[in-house]
């Protein structure tokens, strides 16, 4: 039989399937393995309405033999094969997809489902492959065919011999290039290691002859045989009832997949049978990866179809928030592209995110209700990228985070929820209260929450950079407003704020003089409601903190957004006596306490002092004059 040539188009198609449809060649196995499994199940499928055919399990199989000295590669299987008819139209015409044609015109029963839509699969063999042969025999066909096609110039198809039914492909690899090593593919552990990447749960078994050692009898020496071995691991553990397995099952198997060198904090089993159908397991792991809060972190879950691997990182999959979360998605239902590598459509994607993500926030609920040691650990790994969530993307997630978020508590002296904050608040107490610091013992020590610590109200300690910008876009919990210890108005009603008032106004010309000689440093200075034993803080007035001005001075791109400071003065302590004094008296001294004050106020916030040497030397000055 002569050469034919295929047609314009799909001449084209096969040019583009060859050098750039698939990012990675070794997906040609992939390709080709899953072909093999979609011909056994079609006689799997045959069997279900034919009488006269039995299907047992033990005779289906796909093998692969490599032979290094004829630099081929054989995938054989025990499928349905095709007739010379079938030859020409799924292998002669790119595109046309024999599964797809056949599911169509089949009812899909007892869970199966046919992997391959798509016939261009097959020609990725032109990736690594100079000639690829096909020899194939049909169930019920007393006659066998060989195909064979160097590439785009055609292919020809030939009577053959072949005593089984089924379908042998054979790949006469290319040459090794400088930039390429076909020669990869005929190493046992190179294939074998693409079986497990790819086609680990094809349900059939795949089988390879493997090197073996063993000692010689009466002898210390090895020996090296070949054995037949199955690669796969066929039954995927999500596809098992969770009754059958264990906690260990599910802590093997994470560490089969590499997820991670710790152990799962916990395990989320999902078997969803809806508009679209799909099975996932999911771990929340114990410790954070070490990368992982750098650029070169990749969140994303595993996503296989029908037990293929797809795609290693899809993204989609998972919210940024939980991008901590591993595991793997796989479903029957999906609109893949002609490369089986990307989808085509995300609808499907968004509707199993949408249903992950509350999988996953009822998982941590459970672990911050039931085992909160365990809880707390996590949220020491995690709880940074919580935060983040609820202030990305203008607060969009916060009503899914705000339960998760965890802060420490004056009272508590440990990492309390907002919900056990707000169900412990005293009636007559307004806001939940916070103070923002570098530590936990810095915070202890600030002035400005002394008013609300004798109060006895509560406050939640702020000790990461993105905790206060995650709590201003929270704005509220069960209808609590969030109040800074060192905002201006903290609601709370007392003899103390009503006396403050009282003060700034008679001292209006000794604020206002010492506002002026502080040029713009600040905006205002006035009498403290809030401190009870310090003699000065600083405070803000307007939506950006003092806090929130250092985080955003460190960034990269410092945009000079400062924040509109607040001198405080505490007109209990003597110092206020002694600014009186030399306002009065002595303006020159009054300038000297003034620059001490507003440098002091900058230290205990933990600001740098503007000009260091010219503030040591009016401590020197204070000195000498006492």
């Amino acid at each position: 039989m002569g050469k034919r040539k295929f047609k314009a188009e799909s001449k084209r198609l096969l040019e583009l399937m060859i050098n750039s449809i698939y990012s990675q060649r070794e997906v040609f196995l992939r390709e080709l393995i899953s072909n093999s499994s979609d011909a056994i199940d079609k006689i799997y499928y045959k069997a279900l309405t034919d009488d006269n055919l039995t299907f047992n399990q033990s005779d289906y199989y796909i093998k692969l033999e490599a032979d290094k000295e004829s630099r081929t590669l054989k995938i054989v299987d025990t499928g349905i094969g095709m007739t010379q008819e079938e030859l020409e139209k799924n292998l002669g015409t790119i595109a046309k997809s024999g599964s797809f044609s056949f599911k169509s015109e089949n009812e899909i029963k007892d869970g199966h489902d046919i992997i391959g839509q798509f016939g261009v699969g097959f020609y990725a063999a032109f990736m690594v492959a100079d000639v690829v042969t096909v020899v194939s025999k049909a169930l019920g066909s007393d006659e066998a065919f060989k195909w064979e096609s160097k590439g785009t110039d055609g292919y020809t198809i030939e009577p053959a011999e072949k005593d089984t039914v089924g379908t042998e492909i054979t790949l006469k690899l290319k040459d090794n290039s400088e930039d390429e090593n076909y020669d990869e593919y005929l190493e046992e552990y190179r294939l074998k290691e693409i079986i497990k990447k790819y086609s680990d749960f094809i349900r059939y078994p795949i089988k390879m002859e493997v090197t073996k050692s063993k000692k010689e009898d009466d002898s210390d020496e090895y020996v090296e045989y070949k054995e037949e071995e199955i690669i796969n691991s066929m039954v995927p553990i999500w596809k098992k009832n969770k009754s059958e397995l264990t906690d260990e099952d599910y802590e093997n198997f994470y560490q089969e997949k590499r997820y991670g060198f710790d152990k799962p904090l916990k395990h989320i089993h999902l078997s969803v049978d809806g508009t679209i159908r799909y099975n996932a397991i999911l771990f929340i792991p114990e410790n954070r990866p070490f990368d992982y809060y750098s650029q070169d972190y990749q969140k994303g879950l595993e996503l296989y179809s029908n037990g293929v691997l797809i795609m290693e990182k899809c993204a989609d999959l998972i919210p940024d928030h939980f991008s901590f979360v591993k595991g793997l998605v796989d479903s029957e239902d999906l609109s893949l592209n002609i490369s089986r590598e990307m989808l085509q459509h995300d609808r499907q994607l968004k509707l199993i995110e949408k249903n992950i993500n509350k999988k996953i926030k009822q998982q941590l609920l459970s672990l911050q209700r039931d085992d909160r040691e365990s809880y707390e650990k996590f949220f020491q790994a995690f709880g940074r990228q919580l935060k983040f969530g609820v202030y990305n993307e203008f607060g969009v997630n916060k009503d899914t985070l705000k339960d998760l978020l965890l802060f420490y508590s004056s009272k508590e002296k440990k990492l309390v929820t907002l919900a056990e904050y707000v169900s412990r608040m005293p009636e007559d107490q307004k806001y939940i209260y916070y103070a923002t610091g570098e530590s936990i013992d810095r915070i202890d020590k600030l002035p400005q929450t002394e008013l609300v610590a004798d109060k006895g109200y509560e406050i939640l300690y702020f000790t990461e950079e993105i905790d206060e910008f995650a709590i201003r876009v929270l704005m509220n919990y069960e209808e609590k407003e969030f109040k800074s210890v060192s905002s201006h108005d903290l609601g709370i009603d007392s003899e103390e704020e009503k006396a403050s008032e009282q003060e700034t106004e008679e001292n209006k010309e000794l604020f206002g003089y010492m506002k002026d000689k502080l040029s713009g440093k600040v905006k205002e200075v006035r009498v403290s409601k809030r401190l009870k034993s310090h003699p000065v803080c600083l405070t803000a007035d307007g939506e950006i903190s003092i806090e929130m001005e250092k985080v955003i001075s460190a960034m990269p791109d410092n945009q000079q957004v400062k924040a509109e400071k607040v001198l405080e003065i505490n007109p209990n302590h003597e110092v206020f006596q002694t600014l009186k004094d030399a306002f009065e008296n002595d303006k020159e001294k009054l300038d000297l306490y003034t620059n001490i004050l507003f440098n002091q106020a900058l230290l205990i916030e933990g600001l740098p002092v503007e000009d260091p040497v010219e503030f040591t030397n009016n401590m020197c000055k204070v000195m000498v004059a006492q």
